[in-house]
């Protein structure tokens, strides 16, 4: 292949030139290789197009830290190739891509399948802790623990070899990346939208998937008006992988029956197809019959904005220090301190956090030499969870805290080093 450029993204075709274009999107930590299984029946029908997330797979490593800018670049590369309109499929990551496209590029998606995905991934909190102990540790922890999110017990112990191949897959790629794309899914929810998805949609999930499993995706489904859903049985997070035949059933009869008209450009407008009764999805044969139910769900409303620093400065807050730390001191708010969490958020995060003269890294550096100073060792202890998720790593604590000890005296730099000590070790220490 040719070289990538950094906002393109790398790829492979299989299937007919001339037939209509298929692009199957993998999730985090992944390769295009997840999808062997379903290639050789979708390039059949399909001009299939597959993709590796930057850094993994050996692309390059350019990371993206957000869904939207994942989002442009397969664009980027699918102009180049002059694809104008495909069918999009995607797991977990890739199917949150394929939410953002919907939403965002509508003429381009002729029709959508999401597989374990959903319209927000866990906690912000969550996928922000992973980043930093990939940071500290390197993906050696998260490659060892990946079978365990990505399959079913039985499998993984039936399927050594498959199981080797998904803690290589992750152990190969880029950390930089790595830990962009678990940004991009932090920041990542888009609840409140689910109703401008306009494309005929196949929402599906394994029934033993614990990472986004089958309340996402009613989630999904209540929210997508023209939406169905098929639950896999005996199937974990990746289950192209784990139930290989039933998800090319599933796939094949949804793009063959589900393929939207084109956007008119000469009049502005797209024929609308009537949304098909939702029926059940019957089993490939020697495969557990794939399910397929609708269930309600709520999808929250959008929430309000509010003309000044406030809405910036929480989110900001809530990006630095963590969600749960945030709400607990929201929680703990009451009459005599509520206008104390509001000047706060308004001003020091709102403005003076919010200002672009320093990037946040910067500003970690700063927040933990002015706490040693000051002696304000609470501050310092979530401070110094903040450094870690800014991108500091502890070697860089270190030296701030050092230098800290010469301009600040070692009484309080002894004190800072104890404090932060605690919080690096139970920050970076991975959870089997």
């Amino acid at each position: 292949m040719s070289e990538t450029p950094s906002n393109t993204l790398q790829y492979r075709f299989d299937g007919p030139e001339e037939a209509p274009v298929l692009i199957l999107g993998p999730s985090l930590g992944t390769t295009w290789h997840m999808w062997d299984r379903q290639v050789p029946e979708l390039a059949q029908q399909w001009r299939v197009f597959r993709f590796d997330l930057p850094g993994h797979g050996g692309a390059p490593a350019y990371p993206s830290g957000s869904v939207a800018e994942l989002a442009e670049r397969l664009l980027a590369t699918l102009d180049g190739l002059g694809v104008q309109r495909f069918g999009y499929a995607g797991c977990a990551l890739g199917g949150a891509l394929g939410i953002e496209l919907a939403l965002r590029h509508p003429e381009r998606i002729a029709s959508l399948a999401l597989i374990a995905a959903s319209p927000r991934f866990g906690t912000a909190d969550e996928f922000r802790q992973r980043g930093v102990i990939v940071r500290t540790n390197g993906l050696d922890p998260i490659a060892r623990t990946s079978p365990d999110r990505w399959f079913t017990t039985g499998f993984a112990a039936a399927q050594p070899a498959i199981t080797e191949w998904a803690v290589q897959m992750v152990r190969t790629t880029d950390p930089g990346c790595y830990i962009a794309a678990c940004e991009a899914l932090a920041s990542f929810d888009v609840r409140s939208q689910l109703g401008g998805v306009a494309v005929p949609t196949l929402v599906l999930v394994g029934s033993d998937d614990q990472v986004t499993g089958p309340a996402e995706a009613r989630t999904l489904v209540a929210g997508i008006p023209d939406a169905r859903l098929a639950v896999v049985p005996g199937a974990s997070h990746l289950v192209p992988v784990e139930q290989p035949a039933a998800v090319t059933d599933l796939l094949v009869r949804h793009f063959t029956t589900a393929w939207q008209p084109a956007y008119d450009s000469s009049t502005g407008q797209m024929a609308i197809v009537a949304a098909p009764a939702k029926p059940v999805l019957a089993a490939a044969p020697a495969q557990p019959a794939p399910i397929a139910e609708i269930a309600s769900a709520v999808v929250p409303p959008p929430v309000m904005g509010r003309a000044d620093p406030y809405d910036a400065g929480i989110k900001v807050r809530r990006d630095v220090l963590g969600d749960a730390h945030v709400d607990r001191a929201l929680a703990q708010a009451d009459e005599f301190s509520g206008d104390f969490q509001e000047f706060i958020t308004r001003y020091a995060w709102g403005e003076i956090w919010n200002r672009p003269g320093l990037d946040r890294r910067s500003r970690s550096c700063v927040t933990l030499a002015t706490l040693v100073a000051g002696g304000h060792m609470d501050e310092l202890a979530f401070h110094t969870r903040a450094a870690l998720r800014n991108g500091l790593t502890p070697d860089e604590i270190k030296e701030v805290l050092l230098q800290a000890a010469v301009y600040c005296g070692v009484p309080a730099a002894n004190s800072a080093f104890k404090v932060a000590q605690q919080v690096i070790r139970e920050e970076t220490t991975p959870t089997e």
